[in-house]
């Protein structure tokens, strides 16, 4: 009879050399956010290998309190993948490790529900439309305003804080110039088309976020064409161990992307651009499907990739100091360092500070920060006195989720600081520069 354990053993066998090949070195350990705060070896890396080898071996039932905590604490990050001279793909052994986890023991009734809800779409339309219907009366703003100071919140008052957070930020310094003499043109005869991941957060509380996407990329040269049926990436499933609906919602995106017949898919969130760049793993055990999913797989590009390939357009000028937070599943799980900087170059009048600690988590990781308030916010408040360190006046980064949870913890301090996508912000610098023509956002 199939067990947990036998289920594990039997897909950790796919991956051998991944879970094998871990020597142990403890390179991963300085890059662990949890094994930093915690120093707790099973809540490193290699210290969770060393458990899933021990339930692919019998020693340890999945269910047990070590393997579901230990496990549990992970947020997912991947900061441990780069420095790994082994080349272990942590990323793809810890899913399966949580889908076994899952299956040995059922996950929180919060974590049930929300992956619940953004894999259902008649439950996820609604629950977005409520949140924007919320966030529209000022309630959360104010409630945040005057949570600011007190002990870190948890539960509802965490949520209404990070709805808070993912309202539209108050207008930028500066002003609107002149529309330019000559606004500059692509070629016509050389225009890619993208078709842009709607996303469920992404569209339902960051709409704007994918208007500028579209705006930006069409003045840089790209031809956006609608792709109908699309729906959730499926990344929050697969990182909590749901893999069998992250592989239903990959099949849709598929089907949806194919049908669209585009050169690039376009992703502004890059929790969803890491898991679209897995659907090759993911629908692997598909034959049909599964070299489909590789091809699509290929043309998976991140907003900054894009825009810094064709340029980008230079656009008005932005009086403003900010700083920029890595999303990690954009750069350790995508390993895109370069294009963001370019994109943030390229807008006359932005200063630029660097961020100590750029490359930690921010302790939202998905629902992380929601599931695991206490460590998410341990985390995340460590990367709120970073920022405010910089002396920046903004925060720019390029996930709704890391937006909400850094917004958050930025709002919480008082500290006034808004945080703004990175495509935001160069459309900002668009409209300043008139090359939308006469008409604003």
């Amino acid at each position: 009879m199939s067990t947990p354990a036998h289920a594990l053993a039997s897909a950790v066998r796919k991956q051998e050399q991944g879970l094998l090949n871990c020597v142990h070195c403890g390179f991963c350990l300085p890059a662990c956010p949890t094994y930093r705060r915690l120093g707790d070896e099973a809540d490193s890396p290699r210290g969770r290998l060393y458990l899933m080898q021990a339930v692919v071996e019998g020693r340890l039932d999945p269910g047990a309190e070590a393997f579901q905590t230990h496990i549990g604490r992970c947020l997912g990050c991947r900061a441990c993948e780069p420095v790994c001279p082994s080349g272990v793909e942590y990323g793809h052994l810890l899913e399966l490790a949580r889908q076994v986890g899952g299956n040995a023991r059922r996950p929180p009734f919060l974590a049930r529900m929300l992956l619940r809800v953004f894999g259902t779409a008649w439950l996820a339309r609604p629950a977005m439309f409520a949140g924007r219907a919320m966030r529209a009366t000022g309630l959360p703003t104010l409630l945040t305003r005057i949570l600011a100071g007190r002990r870190p919140p948890k539960g509802a008052r965490l949520a209404v804080a990070m709805l808070a957070a993912s309202a539209p930020p108050p207008p930028l310094p500066g002003r609107t110039e002149g529309r330019p003499a000559t606004v500059p043109q692509r070629e016509t005869g050389d225009k890619p088309t993208v078709g842009v991941l709607a996303g469920c957060v992404q569209a339902g509380l960051f709409g704007r976020v994918n208007q500028a996407t579209v705006r930006v990329l069409q003045a840089n040269g790209y031809r956006v064409v609608s792709v109908p049926n699309q729906g959730c990436c499926g990344a929050l499933h697969a990182h909590g161990g749901d893999l069998e609906t992250a592989r239903s919602l990959a099949r849709r995106n598929l089907e949806a992307f194919e049908a669209a017949g585009v050169d690039f898919v376009a992703m502004n969130a890059s929790g969803c651009g890491a898991a679209m760049a897995d659907y090759g793993s993911l629908l692997a055990d598909d034959e049909e499907l599964a070299p489909r999913a590789r091809a699509l797989a290929g043309k998976i590009r991140d907003i900054s990739q894009l825009l810094a390939e064709r340029g980008p357009v230079p656009g008005g000028t932005v009086p403003l100091k900010v700083t920029y937070d890595a999303p990690c599943h954009l750069l350790h799980a995508q390993g895109v360092a370069e294009p963001p900087a370019r994109v943030l170059d390229s807008i006359p009048g932005l200063e630029v500070v660097p961020l100590p600690g750029a490359a930690e988590c921010c302790g939202g990781a998905g629902i992380y920060g929601l599931t695991n308030p206490r460590l998410g916010g341990w985390i995340g408040s460590d990367k709120v006195q970073s920022v405010l360190g910089t002396g920046a006046a903004a925060l720019i980064t390029g996930n709704p989720g890391c937006m909400m949870q850094i917004g958050a913890g930025l709002a919480l301090t008082g500290a006034g600081i808004p945080v703004l996508h990175l495509v935001e912000l160069l459309d900002e610098s668009y409209r300043r520069g008139g090359l939308y023509g006469e008409v604003d956002r």
